[in-house]
């Protein structure tokens, strides 16, 4: 990778100026993952000096500002004591200590990487990401847009849930070959699934689905075929699309048996 010139603005409006000055301009967050490709960048925006570095809380809802390290984010009180600890025990399973003492909550979220624990773990959950230019978007619709902005923070809504956390990986510190959260509210069982290789993605199942059955092992059997019918999963370096398939069944189920046992 080579940047050709490195700027640290003080305002998220000048970064977003700066951003959409020149076509091969690109953010800088932790810069742990950006580091991965080949690019060639004109302008290295470092948003360092913005002030966006901080874990809030209230009744409603946690804000995480987009320069939060993974690792302030696994150590974080507040974190760990909210969404049944799914968030925590997805980011401590990220490769190891220094990466995620340099990664951070934007470039993670913005990355859109298809290995992605964070994404995996953020989307079954109410969260929101909130952009400079195009506001408050769905991290689903976020996954989808396309416009070339800056990542302010995220919101995470307080609802209260049971969640588990799976994921299969060749070392503690590899990339996830396949992971998967379960989460399951009052009404609905939402599961994502990530590293397919592609990035995660959200099926939702509701209470009428779930009450269908009568045992937990049922639930647990037919949302995991279900999962695997509509996903599609491909062949990478680390794993063929076969034995992800199998990997989803296997995960998805321990995963709802966790929490569906838990009613």
């Amino acid at each position: 990778m080579k940047i050709d010139e490195y700027l640290k603005p003080k305002t998220l409006e000048e970064a977003y100026n700066l951003l959409n000055s020149c076509k091969k301009s690109a953010v800088i967050g932790g810069g742990a993952f950006l580091r991965l490709s080949n690019r060639h960048i004109r302008l290295g925006i470092d948003l360092s000096n913005i002030g966006l570095n901080y874990i809030k809380e209230n009744d409603k809802e946690i804000e995480i500002g987009a320069m939060v390290t993974l690792r302030e984010v696994e150590q974080s009180e507040i974190i760990k004591n909210n969404f049944d600890g799914l968030v925590h025990t997805a980011v401590k399973k990220i490769m190891g200590v220094q990466v995620r003492n340099i990664a951070t909550v934007g470039g993670s979220v913005y990355g859109k990487y298809g290995f992605s624990d964070f994404i995996t773990a953020l989307l079954p959950l109410d969260c929101n990401v909130v952009l400079y230019k195009g506001g408050l978007l769905s991290l689903t619709d976020f996954l989808k847009n396309k416009d070339k902005d800056i990542i302010e923070k995220i919101v995470l809504k307080k609802f209260k849930i049971k969640a588990a956390f799976k994921d299969f990986r060749n070392t503690s510190t590899d990339f996830a070959i396949l992971n998967t959260a379960v989460v399951m509210n009052e009404n609905t069982l939402r599961i994502s699934v990530g590293a397919r290789p592609g990035a995660a993605v959200l099926k939702v199942f509701d209470q009428g689905f779930i009450n269908s059955f009568k045992d937990t092992v049922d639930i647990a059997e037919e949302t995991s075929l279900v999962m695997v019918k509509d996903l599609q999963f491909g062949s990478d370096i680390r794993a063929t699309s076969e034995y992800r398939r199998e990997i989803c069944k296997v995960l998805v189920k321990r995963g709802v048996m966790e929490v569906v046992g838990c009613r």
